[in-house]
């Protein structure tokens, strides 16, 4: 970055694509750990089946299966590799998320979680491809910056399905806010067809290849020991926070919010304060490392769990007035800081343990073993609430996040320096 000027890296075609792309990433995983569980909590559902509905994000936690297959094969072959993927899984996703206003959670509920996992399979694919497509049309000068503006846009589009779509629900059924939110996939679907394909790295010679050679690299690069010690760390790190949020929509309607507190106040602070996290996260990275980064960030996103234990200490709300709504700004922009903090750092982590020859697969396996909290354990998440109340929860929660700042010792040290990631 120190060779080129830094407006002429941030404002060019790359960095937009990183934007655009990266909000249609973000957006279906939103929809389905935000809207979905007020969708079904306003409707009735109860908190036990909510929480199951996390176990269809199973997708999210085994995408490196199928991506040697998006590594390997072209669908179009005037479009290329990486958008002839993108713009299928993107239908895909208009299509389902339509799907979702023809039915009623009290009558089809079997037929929403179909529809459920559908998305985050055809989301998780998105997923595998689009940080293909990102690690290959940004140089490595680039690479940094162009991760932090996609993860940013990432978390803005939350606004749609976590904001916006909840203060509709208010105002017009649910099937409207279904149709609306499918709508903001359309600017995705042009940057795709509209897009360069990027030609820096060549398609595997055969399946077997694509399968085989990412992971044996990865193995081999440094050993066994400290490979599964990267993936236990990248499964741990966010443990806590991850469950820490699993129900937390549901948890501010049992405090006495409406959805249009939720999605005003809950949305609007936790958004400004995760892309200030980001941007600051940033900064301190470039200064400082990954490595001290993911010590820090970790720990704001610890203490930052105790701020949901405070909130429900204090409730529920029989009124909710500016005491109990400025109670709600503070801790979700404390936590939301947090979120942004290590997020970014998170990231970047997995891309400087990433190979540049194998990044689909190998971020893919990476990613994927991030979202498990996220698609596994957050389904006990339910069942752990009714048994232990929502404060003893967050505790709980807090408690977990311990042994993922434990491993930085071996997988991340204070004093050792590395760069974001090696050509």
């Amino acid at each position: 970055m120190a060779n080129r000027n830094l407006k002429e890296i941030l404002f060019n075609k790359r960095m937009l694509a990183c934007v655009v792309l990266g909000f249609s990433s973000g957006l279906p995983l939103y929809l389905l750990f935000q809207l979905l569980p007020a969708w079904l909590r306003s409707e009735g559902i109860d908190l036990k089946t909510i929480a199951v509905f996390a176990l269809i994000q199973l997708p999210y936690t085994w995408k490196f299966i199928w991506a040697p297959l998006m590594d390997r094969y072209n669908l179009i072959a005037p479009m290329g590799r990486r958008r002839s993927w993108m713009l299928l899984t993107q239908i895909s996703l208009f299509i389902t998320i339509c799907a979702y206003g023809f039915f009623n959670p009290q009558l089809n509920i079997t037929s929403i979680a179909v529809v459920s996992t559908l998305v985050a399979l055809f989301s998780a694919s998105q997923d595998i491809v689009i940080d293909a497509f990102r690690r290959e049309i940004l140089s490595d000068e680039e690479l940094g910056l162009g991760n932090s503006i996609h993860v940013n846009a990432y978390r803005v589009s939350g606004l749609v399905p976590g904001a916006l779509a909840l203060i509709l629900s208010d105002h017009l059924p649910w099937s409207s806010v279904f149709w609306i939110v499918a709508l903001f996939m359309i600017p995705g679907m042009l940057m795709t067809i509209f897009a360069k394909e990027p030609h820096r790295a060549e398609a595997p010679k055969s399946l077997k290849a694509s399968v085989i050679e990412p992971f044996t690299e990865f193995i081999n690069r440094a050993g066994i020991k400290h490979a599964l010690l990267v993936l236990l760390f990248i499964l741990l790190y966010k443990l806590g926070d991850s469950m820490a949020t699993a129900l937390a929509t549901p948890f501010y309607i049992d405090m006495g919010f409406s959805n249009t507190d939720i999605g005003t106040i809950v949305k609007g602070s936790g958004l400004v304060m995760q892309i200030l996290g980001g941007f600051i996260g940033g900064i301190w990275m470039v200064k400082v490392g990954i490595n001290r980064g993911l010590w820090v960030f970790g720990m704001v996103q610890l203490v930052t769990i105790l701020g949901f234990a405070w909130l429900a200490h204090a409730g529920p709300f029989e009124t909710i007035g500016t005491i109990e709504r400025g109670m709600l700004a503070v801790v979700i922009g404390g936590e939301a800081l947090g979120v942004g903090l290590g997020t970014v750092a998170y990231v970047a982590y997995m891309a400087r343990e990433t190979n540049p020859a194998y990044t689909a697969t190998q971020l893919a396996l990476f990613t994927s073993l991030s979202a498990v909290p996220r698609s596994i354990f957050n389904a006990l998440t339910g069942g752990m609430v009714e048994a232990l109340g929502w404060e003893m929860f967050f505790y709980v929660c807090t408690f977990l996040a311990i042994p993922g700042m434990l491993l930085l010792f071996k997988v991340a040290p204070w004093n050792s320096k590395t760069k974001l990631v090696d050509a």
